[in-house]
């Protein structure tokens, strides 16, 4: 039944065009991933089952449950389905999905057109609920803006979040019954940041993490519809004591070189941690980091301060120049840095090189000094996640201050440049891969935030000092040698 659906998945996701699936945050789950998903949910025999299914789409995930029912791996006395999809154009096959299905096995379902966000919304503050056993989804991914109808509803639920993939997630949970079994698959992106923080407290408040799976390439959950984004699949239980979480990673959706290992929670949430940001371990071994009593250092243990850089250039368009003039400041992009060196001016770089220097900029400058710099944003083909620089006075001679665009994570000591063998030391240390490995386990998406950055655990002041004076004797240090360094170190 399921390899029906899947041919039909293809043929509606061929005649959807890219802009109603952008609007409606709307792709389609594989048949092969909805298979996993369904397979995740623990037996239990003997009693009613209520599913969810919000976003419903076509089907494929109610499918996939309902197979596992028809083949006896989940036995249950009644079986109740309820289908949101808001986009109509759907329900005929939807429809068709779960009737077909029908005629296996005995259960009732509903197919409700409605808007999931404000039905459930409503069924909350009217206490109007079914408390569902089971819950499958494969939410829209769309952002939900500050001022939107869609945030005011969910504050009226109190939540309080930032997309509408954590919004269904965080709805499905409120109308859960007490240890009701919850399967997702969403971006990873709820993992860390501190715009997803109200989302982890909200979700590790009212569930444990049984179960998550990781997806090694960021292109292939939904190859079909050319989605770029690490994903994640959760299985959740509403109310449950948290326990040991098993953690499986494939390379896609073939689930063909799938690994599992189980890991205990406080590898997965670090104890202390304000931020709770969610660690994905991907192997029983712990990573060089998390073993070193070298590398336990806070930036306020060892007075250093990381901000944003606050040149936002589109709110400042009319103060920027090509390239440097007379009453000017050197303004630096990513696209100064390479190989932890910066090149400035760049006049091919299609970006300005400079910022005038007025009363409404000054604010927004550094003076001139030495910083450490990170990369907000890394591109999909680069080996590392976190790419850091430094940025020497030396460059800008004739200057007594710098501005920093927004996409760059400055490290400064209170917007005052860093002794220099500081910053080399701190640019050696975030540049090697073992740095590169503890942070992708709870960052799962190309940006690197100030926030992230801030909760890392560093060596002491004068081990950097000691890695930038290493760095100072070495011009070109390979991945290889900062490797070895930083292993001497930590060993």
């Amino acid at each position: 039944m399921l390899s029906a659906v899947e041919q039909t998945r293809l043929k509606v996701s061929r005649n959807t065009a890219a802009r109603k699936k952008s609007q409606l945050g709307q792709f389609l789950t594989p048949a092969k991933t909805a298979r996993f998903m369904a397979g995740l949910f623990v037996p239990a025999s003997g009693r009613d089952c209520r599913l969810l299914d919000p976003g419903a789409g076509i089907g494929s995930l109610s499918s996939a449950f309902l197979e596992r029912c028809v083949s006896g791996e989940l036995d249950f006395d009644n079986i109740g389905i309820t289908a949101f999809e808001i986009d109509g154009q759907l329900h005929e096959e939807l429809t068709k999905t779960l009737s077909t299905h029908a005629r296996q096995i005995p259960f009732v379902h509903e197919v409700v057109g409605t808007d999931f966000i404000e039905a459930a919304v409503n069924r909350l503050q009217f206490n109007n609920l079914d408390g569902f056993t089971h819950a499958i989804l494969n939410p829209p991914y769309k952002k939900i803006g500050s001022s939107s109808r869609y945030r005011l509803l969910l504050r009226q639920a109190g939540i309080e979040t930032v997309n509408l993939y954590s919004a269904f997630v965080a709805l499905t949970l409120e109308l859960m019954a007490p240890g009701g079994q919850i399967v997702a698959i969403i971006p990873r992106s709820f993992c860390n940041g501190p715009y997803y923080r109200p989302f982890r407290d909200f979700l590790l408040r009212r569930a444990s993490i049984r179960h998550m799976h990781l997806f090694a390439s960021r292109n292939k959950a939904f190859k079909d519809d050319d989605v770029l984004q690490e994903n994640v699949i959760v299985l959740l239980e509403r109310d449950g004591r948290q326990s040991d979480v098993t953690i499986t990673t494939s390379t896609d959706d073939s689930f063909s070189d799938l690994v599992s290992h189980t890991h205990p929670f406080d590898r997965v949430v670090l104890p202390g941690d304000s931020e709770r940001f969610i660690h994905i371990p991907t192997s029983p071994e712990w990573n060089a980091l998390e073993l070193s009593a070298a590398i336990r250092y806070s930036l306020e243990d060892i007075g250093i301060k990381v901000s944003t850089g606050p040149v936002v250039d589109f709110r400042m368009r009319d103060h920027l120049c090509a390239m440097p003039e007379p009453g000017t400041a050197p303004l630096l992009y990513p696209g100064h840095l390479s190989d932890q060196r910066t090149e400035w001016p760049k006049a091919d770089l299609k970006k300005p090189n400079a910022i005038r220097r007025n009363a409404e900029t000054e604010k927004w400058l550094y003076p001139t000094g030495c910083y450490c710099v990170v990369r907000r944003f890394s591109s999909k083909e680069e080996k590392r996640r976190i790419v850091a620089s430094v940025v020497h006075p030396d460059n800008f001679p004739a200057t007594s201050a710098l501005g920093f665009e927004n996409h760059l994570n400055v490290f400064h000591d209170y917007k005052h440049g860093l002794p220099e063998m500081l910053a080399r030391g701190l640019a050696i240390f975030l540049n090697s891969t073992a740095v590169d490995e503890n942070f992708r386990r709870f960052n799962g998406h190309t940006q690197v935030n100030a926030t992230d950055l801030k909760l890392m655990k560093y060596p002491s002041r004068g081990a950097l000092m000691a890695l930038g004076e290493w760095a100072a004797r070495h011009e070109k240090p390979t991945q290889d040698m900062i490797d070895a360094r930083l292993g001497d170190l930590i060993a």
